[in-house]
């Protein structure tokens, strides 16, 4: 379903501005850091729906979205999704009919689709045959079927609920490297967004013609669209770049397992930048590894992130993963891309100890986090006790 509207963005001054583009309606599961992909479509003129709880939805439709934006040679710039050229709705799942939308964009941790409605919400996505663009750490199973030479089947394990995925097609479902970091500040209302790192999301190509026109059009919306502040057309970092390679996607793998999954310690966290530049030589080899995993797939050196780039944009992540930082709120299931590399290299032949021990780790926390979380067994009341000197009352017949 798509509808052209007559759309004004911002570009600046001059012919080079685009006065009517598709407006596509976007559907996104997950208003934390699906916001961030929100804004972007919202600055380029589209209809966005984002699916979150209840008590979210209603703040969003009252007070919109509010995304913070670093920027380069100025101040950090707060965007209020009110003031954006496209639209913003907010609802529950329950209430999200996905035939409704041209793109759904499935922006929630792994561990939640299986919550509340969702699970039942991504049944209905599935039968919709809608066109889905995943921007999460761990890769949808029915994407990882699109990939040659992985047993795909063996890696359900890693996932919470893997039947989630089952009525999926995966000629139409790909993933976007989820590599802009962005956090909700602890102080802060659940309808505002930190950008940490505002990079870009790369999303591999889906199989058919129609579904990448729609993906490369959006691209280029967002690309074209700027925010005007005090009068001054602004371009706001974080894009959707379209790739060809089905690789694309993979070159978060390296970043997770020297960076995000190694702020998990055996008793406590740190931070990326730590778990980083404490040892650069030694991350440098954890992320080669990891690398070369991703070739062994498939990935050409082009697909992925050169080490010492990434060691540079890590220096500037001062807080521990989301990972750890769920692991360590007491989070029962959190994102196992560690675990499923691991299934992975051993598929391949392969493996690295400071994978297994991050597994390990894991796995440790998280029974611990299970084992607080289940309710206790009441106590029996204890048999009263004889008075000295007195036998017991018999036990009618």
């Amino acid at each position: 379903m798509m509808h052209r509207n007559p759309v004004k963005n911002q570009t600046g001054p001059g012919p080079s501005q685009r006065e009517i583009q598709m407006t596509y309606r976007i559907l996104i599961l997950g208003a934390s850091y699906g916001s961030l992909l929100g804004s972007k479509l919202l600055m380029a003129g589209y209809r966005v729906s984002l699916v979150c709880t209840a008590p979210t939805a209603g703040l969003i439709k009252r007070e919109g979205t509010r995304v913070r934006f670093p920027l380069r040679d100025r101040a950090p710039l707060e965007i209020d999704s009110r003031r954006l050229p496209g639209t913003l709705d907010a609802l529950t799942p329950d209430a999200a009919d996905p035939r409704q939308y041209d793109l759904i964009v499935l922006g929630m941790q792994e561990a939640h689709y299986g919550g509340d409605g969702v699970g039942e919400l991504m049944r209905r996505i599935a039968r919709s045959r809608k066109p889905c663009l995943a921007i999460m750490n761990m890769p949808p199973l029915p994407y990882l079927r699109r990939l040659p030479g992985l047993f795909v089947d063996a890696l359900e394990s890693c996932y919470t609920d893997p039947e989630l995925w089952d009525g999926f097609d995966p000629a139409r479902v790909t993933l976007a490297s989820p590599d802009p970091q962005a956090f909700r500040p602890p102080e802060a209302a659940k309808n505002v967004l930190q950008v940490g790192l505002p990079t870009n999301f790369k999303a591999a190509r889906f199989e058919s013609a129609e579904h990448n026109a729609l993906l490369r059009d959006i691209e280029a919306g967002i690309e074209a669209a700027r925010h005007v502040e005090d009068g001054v057309p602004l371009d706001i970092p974080v894009k959707l770049k379209v790739h060809d390679s089905l690789f694309v996607p993979l070159a978060k793998w390296p970043m997770l397992v020297a960076g995000n999954y190694r702020c998990i310690g055996r008793h406590d966290m740190i931070p990326i930048r730590e778990a980083v530049h404490a040892d650069l030589e030694r991350s440098r080899r954890i992320y080669d590894w990891t690398a070369g995993l991703c070739m062994s797939l498939g990935a050409a050196p082009a697909d992925l992130v050169p080490f010492d780039k990434y060691a540079r944009a890590a220096a500037g992540l001062a807080k521990p993963s989301s990972a750890a930082r769920a692991l360590f709120g007491g989070a029962r299931h959190i994102e196992r891309v560690d675990r499923l590399l691991q299934h992975i290299a051993w598929q391949q032949g392969t493996e690295c100890a400071v994978l297994e021990e991050i597994v390990g780790f894991v796995d440790v926390r998280l029974a611990a986090n299970r084992a607080a979380a289940a309710p206790r067994q009441p106590l029996l009341p204890a048999a009263p006790q004889a008075q000295s000197g007195s036998l017991p009352e018999p036990l009618p017949a």
